[in-house]
């Protein structure tokens, strides 16, 4: 959070009219970090998390419109050729996270300098709405910046405004604090990670000093009201909710608070209870409903007011409702967000079953029919379809007419039996519809597959299977964060603040318009019901339509032609490297099949580069053979940890130009981050290196630089998550027992922190922070008085997350003899190893989805990239120092809320701690604060 440098503690700007002064409010506070303090019609007044440093946002005829845009003009003008450090700058703050604010300025495409270079950044300026020019400095010292000026001289600053501004700090740090009371209610179908959210908004409410409030049975409780409905919540309240499915705290469908009336009562009924937010989780008719009754909140409470129901004091206090929503839906129809909570877990629950089916059909040679939830939105459908490598699938997105989808279907399945495929695999939301609107049914496409091509046919409807069991660890910890952050939202909510919606983009929570979010989406279902099914497919969100494109790709790898000319066809070779992780074999399959149909011949490099170098392991990938790899575990073209200089670089170089390789795809860890680096290396003196590279990150360790994100990493968090509770469980049935569970993941403490979100646990031990004594001893203690307060209740058991490498010294073992030596008796200890547990399994249909779609991505990196280094192929001198040739070679990642390539040299030479195998930005920091939060624990912070 911001701070005012070189002693400055507050400052007053000017704004020219009221939708400007808002702007500039909305960049302080999304941008920068300061939270709204007051606002009034004329001012805003804005606090940094020090509460030392405040700005004040004045509207004023000092400065026109005209005056701002002339500004703004000049900045954008010398951006380019003025080093903007010159300029006289109006405000500079210090900021606990540089790289938190470059994103948040690039995310929306603000102008910014950056000194001394956009990798590593000690200093940001940036142009704020009003025009002034802003200064951000990792440096809380920063003697060489000037102080932060307003349009005033430099004199009147230091005199008048200053005061003024110090005084209004003075002023709101003397208000006694109000505590605010939040309610949260879960609303519409139920949802797996419904209760997680839950946990999270009552515990981040009592954290941040509030008083949350459960309102059960959904909008029914919020009409009928008393302690029965509408109840205060406590801390030891919501024990146990992540391992719960469904939501503990009810929904329930309610007409009542359809109508105006109804609404009136539900608004009585929450000033009574003193509430004055409302956090709903639910579907898109949920939220629509939340924020009507937002719109009318004030229209509704003055009414009661006239009507004698309410008090002049209560009208006073709760004359704003501030709202946020959150989608709870396992259907993930609602637009604008990539991922809804339940939906992950649903379609795990999907594949599970289609997992178990293939062996049935695959021995009696069957086809078999799922219909999976989904009346308005395919994406379970999808998503399935992809992750078990499903023959055909019906979305209500993309309809045939009712001749075309009974032709197109049996010609692909006929093409797959004539192939030697022994099962079928057709894949059938609810909500299926010919392109004349006509449902097609289960039966229906039993019948067409039985009569046409003969196949013993049978249908499996799963229906509320999908919609029931525990949350899986994606939705445990996206319900989590988005938990924390709605409290968050409302808390920093102003009367004049848009509703928002808290959705997740790539691998980042954002806040969204929750009215926008709710139109697009009932957009959709306007657009299918007017036969306008392009439109529908333009409103789904692109990874939804890119996701189609590849399913559609990859289905048709044996049965159309190329989709690519002769001579832009290329050889292409995949390289597992590093130990095994869950979507290898998914990423492979999804190479395979998309080069195929592209025209591309793959190739699969056996038991990485040793095999190469050893037995010349090169095989071209037949389509059948990899049938089904979609949902094995493990490695099925096997792998290792040897780089290419730790084999022999020489005998790989000569394998890479006999088989006259055109691109490299590798898949792994740390081990192919390196191995990728020594290739790009030895392009110079190796002309079969010159081609283009590219890595898929793939490790349970999540420690490769360049992304957020890396296959295996959610297959092992599931697998981790599950041992977990079973260990809570039996310390719970043991009463007073806290298990030590050992974690792995080198020096990366990513498993071990996600871990301990998932599954609730005292805290989690890890490498970059080692194991402080002092903190030990605290850990402690907040253990002996957990177990006392929870004497006598249910579900007592604790977890302690131990990385392996957090301490050499301080073993597992070791650690829980500590802990039960100090226990003083009140608890006992005991030790839990998972191990290799921790790398097995089937993988994650968010590992297959991810690892399908990094492949095809993969594939066309290379496609775009060939032309770029193919004329280098034979050159003497190779310009190992020209960017767009290094750029060839690059780590496919998720960055935040993008996906994107990197350079293998950028990254290695600058993001990287090559001896400890780590990159230097760790991005799940914020991760650990949260979990540290909602578990109470105290954490001692070292000063710097």
């Amino acid at each position: 959070m911001p701070s005012a440098v070189n002693g400055a503690n507050g400052a007053v700007i000017h704004a020219p009219d009221k939708p400007t002064m808002n702007q500039t409010v909305n960049f302080y506070t999304n941008l920068v970090g300061f939270t709204v303090k007051s606002e009034k019609a004329s001012s805003a007044v804005l606090l940094a998390k020090d509460k030392l440093t405040t700005m004040r946002i004045d509207l004023s005829d000092e400065i026109t419109p005209q005056e701002i845009a002339d500004l703004k003009d000049n900045w954008a003008r010398s951006h380019a050729s003025v080093d903007w450090r010159s300029q006289m700058s109006h405000l500079t703050f210090a900021v606990t996270d540089l790289n938190d604010i470059v994103s948040a300025l690039m995310g929306q495409s603000v102008p910014c300098q950056m000194y001394p270079n956009e990798l590593y950044p000690s200093e940001v300026y940036a142009i704020d709405p009003l025009g002034n020019l802003v200064g951000f400095t990792s440096a809380h010292n920063a003697l060489s910046l000037i102080p932060p000026v307003s349009k005033l001289t430099i004199d009147e600053y230091q005199g008048t405004t200053m005061s003024s501004a110090a005084s209004e700090v003075s002023r709101i740090l003397g208000d006694e604090h109000v505590s605010r009371n939040i309610a949260v209610m879960t609303s519409g179908g139920d949802a797996p990670g419904m209760n997680a959210f839950v946990r999270a908004v009552v515990r981040a409410a009592i954290f941040r000093g509030c008083k949350p409030f459960a309102i059960m049975e959904g909008y029914e409780g919020l009409v009928r009201g008393g302690p029965d409905y509408i109840k205060e919540m406590h801390w030891q309240d919501v024990r146990g909710y992540l391992t719960e499915g469904g939501t503990k705290i009810g929904t329930a469908r309610c007409m009542a608070f359809k109508e105006r009336a109804g609404r009136m009562k539900a608004c009585k009924n929450m000033i009574a209870a003193g509430i004055d937010a409302l956090i709903v989780c639910g579907g898109d008719g949920s939220l629509t409903g939340a924020d009507l009754f937002r719109s009318e909140w004030p229209s509704l409470i003055k009414e009661l007011l006239e009507n004698g129901d309410i008090t002049q004091q209560e009208y006073t206090k709760h004359k704003h409702l501030n709202i946020c929503g959150a989608v709870g839906s396992i259907d993930n129809d609602m637009a604008t967000t990539d991922a809804t909570i339940g939906a992950y877990s649903a379609l795990d629950r999907i594949c599970r079953a289609i997992d178990y089916i293939d062996a049935t059909a695959n021995s009696h040679s069957r086809a078999f029919v799922i219909e999976v939830m989904g009346r308005h939105c395919g994406w379970l459908a999808l998503m399935a379809g992809i992750a078990t490598s499903a023959d055909y699938i019906f979305i209500p997105e993309k309809p045939s007419s009712s001749k075309d989808w009974r032709a197109q279907m049996c010609n692909i399945v006929s093409k797959h039996r004539q192939k030697g495929k022994r099962k079928t695999i057709v894949i059938l939301a609810e909500g299926a519809i010919t392109s004349d609107l006509q449902p097609i049914s289960a039966n229906e496409v039993k019948d067409v597959l039985a009569k046409s091509l003969g196949l013993d046919t049978r249908v499996t409807t799963l229906g509320h299977v999908q919609r029931g069991g525990n949350a899986v660890a994606y939705d445990r910890i996206i319900a989590t964060f988005q938990g924390v952050e709605a409290v968050r939202a409302v808390l920093e909510s102003s009367p004049d603040t848009p509703s928002p919606l808290i959705g997740v983009k790539e691998n980042k929570i954002v806040r969204l318009s929750l009215v926008d979010a709710v139109k697009i989406t009932k957009s959709v279902a306007a657009a299918i019901e007017k036969h306008d099914f392009a439109k529908a497919m333009d409103l789904r969100d692109s990874e939804f339509v890119e996701h189609l494109h590849n399913f559609m790709a990859i289905n048709s790898a044996n049965h159309e032609q190329p989709s690519l000319p002769k001579e832009q066809r290329r050889r292409i070779a995949i390289i597992n490297v590093g130990a095994p992780a869950g979507g290898m074999n998914s990423a492979v399959y999804a190479m395979a099949t998309y080069c195929m149909s592209r025209g591309h011949t793959p190739y699969a490099i056996h038991n990485g580069f040793s095999g190469l170098a050893r037995h010349e392991s090169v095989r071209s990938i037949d389509w059948l053979a990899i049938e089904g790899w979609t949902s094995m575990g493990g490695s099925e073209i096997g792998t290792n940890r040897n780089t290419p200089e730790s084999t022999d670089l020489g005998l790989i170089a000569y394998y890479f130009e006999k088989y006259r390789f055109d691109g490299l795809i590798l898949v792994g860890g740390f081990e192919a981050f390196v191995s990728l680096e020594q290739l790009e290396r030895a392009r110079a003196m190796y002309p079969s290196f010159r081609i283009p590279m590219v890595l898929i990150p793939a490790t349970i360790s999540n420690n490769v630089p360049g992304t957020d994100y890396s296959l295996g990493s959610d297959t092992c968090l599931n697998s981790l998550m599950e041992y977990c509770d079973v260990v809570k469980q039996s310390a719970s049935a043991t009463r007073d027992r806290a298990f030590v569970i050992d974690v792995q993941g080198g020096n990366s403490g990513y498993i071990a922190t996600f871990a301990s979100l998932a599954c609730g646990a005292q805290a989690s031990y890890v490498p970059e922070e080692g194991i402080d004594l002092a903190q030990l001893e605290l850990d402690i203690k907040s253990l002996k008085e957990s177990f006392t307060a929870e004497r006598g209740l249910a579900r007592t058991g604790k977890l302690l997350l131990k990385s392996t490498n957090a301490s050499k010294v301080l073993t597992t073992e070791v650690l829980a003899e500590i802990f039960k030596s100090e226990s003083d008796g009140v608890f006992d200890t005991k030790t839990a190893i998972p191990g290799h547990v921790q790398q097995g399994g089937l993988p994650s249909p968010v590992d297959r989805t991810r690892a399908t779609r990094f492949a095809v991505k993969a594939v066309q990196f290379i496609e775009d990239n060939s032309d770029v280094i193919s004329n280098y192929r034979d050159e003497l001198d190779f310009a190992i120092d020209d960017k767009q040739l290094s750029d060839t070679a690059a780590v496919l990642g998720i960055v935040s809320s993008h996906l994107r390539f990197q350079s293998i040299r950028q990254l290695y030479d600058f993001e990287t701690e090559v001896g400890r195998r780590m990159p230097k930005r760790i991005h799940w920091a914020r991760a650990r604060e949260i979990a540290d939060s909602l578990v109470g624990r105290t954490k001692i912070t070292k000063k710097a």
